[in-house]
């Protein structure tokens, strides 16, 4: 029923392509186990064994503050359709702020959106597929564009003021704040 591999394969790739959400487990000692979905068309495959999501200002920054701390992440797709499939990658992430030569390395393969504060690099050391068999059928309708709407209303100056008292996790971790707006190329 479950299957272990070393590297994402072709397979694997045109999945995860095909999946409006993925979900983002990460931990630290002693700290809250954090577990977040995501969409937006956010995530994609960098290689064989790397893949980066963007990420947008939302309620926290846990994964963040527990990518610092202990650098472990899992994120996972499944399939609501068919066919039933669950697939999670483990490996070991780190962030690209903003305004960052590390950010605006990555920041090409993404969609420009309001409110983008860091880029998740994740190094995938091994992948498991499941059966998914537990998993509901359920369709998806579209993206929610309430996120995006609220930070393309946000005034910069005030938003950067905003996130510079953030610098903690809900657990009291560090968290970088951002300190620029991504800025694109026109």
């Amino acid at each position: 029923m479950s299957e272990f591999f070393t590297a994402l394969n072709d397979d694997h790739c045109a999945f995860i392509a095909a999946q409006p959400v993925f979900f983002v487990a990460t931990a630290a000692e002693d700290a809250r186990i954090n577990l977040s979905p995501k969409g937006m068309d956010v995530f994609r495959v960098l290689g064989p064994n790397r893949v980066a999501y963007l990420d947008l200002g939302g309620s926290g920054n846990e994964t963040q503050a527990h990518l610092a701390a202990d650098g472990r992440i899992t994120i996972m797709f499944c399939a609501f359709d068919s066919p039933a499939l669950i697939l999670r990658l483990y490996g070991r992430g780190a962030y690209a702020l903003a305004g960052t030569a590390d950010y605006e390395a990555l920041a090409g393969h993404f969609p420009r959106l309001p409110g983008a504060r860091q880029i998740f690099d994740v190094t995938v050391d091994s992948l498991q597929t499941s059966c998914g068999w537990g998993v509901p059928y359920m369709n998806f309708d579209r993206e929610r564009k309430t996120l995006a709407k609220f930070h393309a209303q946000q005034d910069p100056t005030e938003r950067l003021a905003r996130i510079a008292t953030r610098n903690r996790s809900i657990d009291g971790l560090p968290v970088t704040v951002q300190t620029v707006m991504p800025t694109w190329d026109d």
